[in-house]
């Protein structure tokens, strides 16, 4: 089973989601998504008042599956997101990543993909998983690009799966399995590294392009 332990990497670590602590930071960081599109696919939210959301959280950092954690910003020390490891079955060693919620603070940042690929890492080199699962509703278009540039594969489409707020929901599967890992790694530790930002943050070379040119 995963554990809580603090997983450090350079823009982000990632912690165990405790509402006492990270509340008011979530929530602040939320609130800058001012329709509130961004829990239109998310099974639970929008919160009408912090303490309505601080319930929320409590109820979710209990229990072993999910398992929540928070998204901290190292240069503000703030949680600026959540993510979860969900659907957890050691025996056969799969799991997923699910529950994600990145604040207007976090999306389409470094620290982003650092924080996906440091639960990935732990997943298949600390808890030996097998496959590692992604999910989401298919018009969530966002999530679905986000599982292919990470280096997920799709693998179809699974019909009238769920009812969440009032609505169907067909569920886009997609995966990650063992043997896909170590070059899926070495591509994060590439756009990663320093040597591929200018000295504005921007990036040299794609993710995806570095991972393509890994298959030559």
């Amino acid at each position: 089973m995963p554990t809580l332990s603090m997983i450090s990497g350079s823009w982000c670590r990632i912690e165990e989601l405790d509402a006492e602590k990270h509340t008011k930071d979530l929530f602040n960081a939320y609130v800058k998504n001012h329709d509130d599109s961004n829990w239109t696919y998310l099974q639970y939210g929008p919160f009408d008042s912090i303490e309505e959301f601080e319930c929320w959280l409590k109820q979710a950092s209990t229990g072993n599956d999910p398992v929540f954690y928070a998204i901290i910003d190292l240069k503000t020390n703030k949680a600026t997101g959540i993510s979860s490891y969900l659907r957890i079955q050691p025996v056969v060693g799969v799991i997923e990543l699910g529950n994600i919620h990145f604040s207007p603070l976090l999306r389409k940042t470094t620290m982003a993909t650092e924080a996906m690929y440091l639960m990935m890492r732990r997943a298949f080199d600390e808890l030996c998983y097998r496959r590692c699962e992604w999910k989401c509703d298919s018009l969530n278009a966002a999530s679905r690009n986000a599982a292919l540039r990470l280096g997920f594969t799709f693998e179809g489409i699974f019909r009238q799966a769920l009812v969440y707020k009032g609505r169907n929901r067909d569920t886009a599967w997609y995966s990650v399995i063992d043997k896909n890992w170590p070059k899926l790694k070495k591509s994060f530790e590439k756009w990663l590294s320093p040597e591929n930002f200018n000295s504005q943050g921007e990036q040299q070379k794609s993710l995806s392009e570095i991972r393509n040119n890994l298959n030559e």
